[in-house]
């Protein structure tokens, strides 16, 4: 055999790359977090493997994958329902009402109190507080702390009026029935987009940069999720019943985020055009139109007025109380931002159990293992520079009353601390991979399909191990004491031999469960290894 030249050596492929590449078609996660887990009752450790749960296919392909199928999984069997889900609180057993007792004498005793009596009285109320959230039970019963600061409701003279009516307790859309009496229930697939910010070529970059308004792209970005918090209520309201949804936020070419959801029920475009146009979400912030300082000049923290002062003069900045009681204070006030939907709506017809279906949950779910920027990688200079000048607008633009760029504009952010840098806030939104979309990407209601994610993964097991034939029980989550491996630990095997471990037991357990599907299917399958041959 004759020695490789430089040149054919350089095309080899890596043998970790050649390994990942085994693990990912295999189902194996790529980046294992190492734990040492200890039985309380013998003493015993063992090093085990548990997958990053990662939900980037550019961090881990494997679970981004296995989380992308397990929505895919919810959407499905929430989409169709038949019947209300069952989401009945249980009653209150003897423990949380003698608790909830307690807890009322110890608050009238409290509110009596003063001195060292009220501190040990305060010092109590927190241990039921702790036992009753321990007894099973939720939400809690402190007082509420300051009052909240609400605006008037009156709607916004440029705002069509919207009709509402009475929330009925149902979730289920209208069944309909067929000549021949059969019963089906429709359900919808509907997408909502952002208005325009400017004239924008195929491939999502604007035609003239200088007329873009970035500006109000990047507020739409900031505040997509309290619109879409709107758009829900107000849906609800119109149509009269509670209507459940499956949605994901997606960027557009144009980089502004959308929306898809999938609809439980069926409601006309009109109406839903109606409820687009009367949907809007106000920011009632202090100004930040012009920056008072910048991040090289940003006010500093002073100990001694336990705040934030002016570099120049060493007067305290304005609270975010005291700024907001000014915004209150004026007659002629207007909101910094006004979120609205634009005029473009998509909605689609979906009946169970057709592949149309299938289809939607497929185009619900297919960019859910990627970040938001990775939707739409840019492919040349002028998609690079379209990225660059969004993320300048979102650079100093406030993403929350808690930011650090409040600082620039003269305000003290709300609950300030020190070591916040202006220009430097770490909010999701401010990064560059979210593009100014700082919620989460997927929006589940509470009643969707009645479960939650974990429900989904045990009856997923609780599949496999019926299939498989065993009982195997939960383990008891207090026999077992777990501790992240650190890296340089003699115990821990190299990445390479625990990677390889893990493919020889999924080839191991992928030919258990296709024999015991043969099995079941009264078929006799050939079993195969992941080389592809017949074992």
């Amino acid at each position: 055999m004759t020695t490789p030249t430089r040149a054919e050596r350089a095309r080899m492929p890596l043998a970790r790359d050649v390994l990942q590449a085994v693990a990912e078609e295999n189902g194996v996660c790529i980046r294992p977090v190492a734990v040492r887990r200890t039985d309380v009752l013998t003493g015993e450790t063992e090093v085990v493997d548990i997958p990053c749960g990662a939900t980037r296919a550019s961090i881990c392909p494997t679970c981004a994958e296995r989380k992308r199928r397990l929505r895919a999984a919810q959407c499905r069997e929430g989409w169709h329902l038949t019947a209300e889900p069952a989401l009945d609180a249980d009653p209150a057993n003897d423990e949380q009402r003698f608790l909830a007792g307690l807890r009322a004498d110890l608050t009238k005793a409290h509110a009596c109190a003063t001195g060292a009596e009220a501190d040990e009285l305060a010092s109590l109320l927190v241990d039921v507080d702790e036992q009753l959230a321990d007894s099973g039970m939720r939400g809690t019963l402190a007082p509420a702390g300051a009052a909240r600061r609400v605006r008037s409701t009156k709607r916004r003279q440029d705002t069509p009026d919207l009709p509402r009516r009475t929330v009925e307790a149902r979730t289920l859309g209208k069944a309909y029935t067929t000549p021949d009496g059969k019963a089906f229930r429709p359900s919808l697939f509907l997408t909502l987009t952002l208005p325009s910010y400017g004239r924008v070529r195929t491939d999502g970059t604007p035609v003239d940069p200088a007329a873009y308004d970035y500006l109000r792209a990047a507020r739409d970005a900031l505040h997509f999720p309290k619109l879409i918090d709107r758009f829900i209520q107000n849906l609800r309201r119109f149509v009269g019943f509670d209507v459940q949804y499956f949605a994901v936020v997606e960027p557009q070419r144009r980089l502004a985020p959308h929306l898809h959801l999938a609809l439980r029920g069926t409601i006309s475009r009109a109406d839903l055009r109606r409820v687009v146009a009367a949907t809007y979400h106000q920011v009632w912030w202090p100004p930040c139109d012009r920056l008072r300082y910048t991040p090289e000049t940003a006010p500093t923290w002073s100990p001694e007025h336990e705040g934030y002062t002016d570099p120049a003069s060493g007067e305290p900045l304005p609270t975010w109380d005291q700024a907001l009681d000014d915004l209150d204070a004026a007659p002629d006030a207007e909101p910094l931002h006004v979120g609205r939907f634009g005029t473009q709506l998509d909605a689609q017809g979906v009946l169970i159990g057709s592949p149309e279906a299938n289809r939607c949950i497929r185009y619900l779910t297919k960019y859910l293992t990627k970040s938001v920027a990775e939707c739409h990688t840019p492919a040349g200079d002028p998609e690079q520079a379209h990225v660059d000048r969004l993320a300048a607008a979102l650079q100093h633009e406030p993403c929350s009353p808690t930011c650090a760029n409040w600082l620039l504009y003269g305000v003290q952010p709300r609950n300030a601390r020190p070591g916040q840098r202006a220009g430097a806030c770490r909010a999701r939104a401010h990064k560059r991979e979210h593009l100014g979309y700082g919620g989460r990407r997927v929006l589940v209601s509470r009643k969707w399909s009645g479960k939650t994610l974990t429900d989904h993964r045990a009856e997923r097991r609780a599949w496999v191990l019926d299939l498989l034939g065993r009982t195997d029980q939960a383990p008891d989550p207090h026999r077992y004491l777990w501790a992240v491996v650190r890296p340089g630990d003699p115990d821990i095997a190299p990445l390479a031999t625990r990677l390889l471990r893990a493919v020889a037991e999924r080839v191991r357990w992928r030919e258990a469960l296709e024999t015991a599907r043969s099995r079941a299917e009264g078929q006799t399958h050939p079993t195969t290894t992941h080389e592809g041959k017949a074992a």
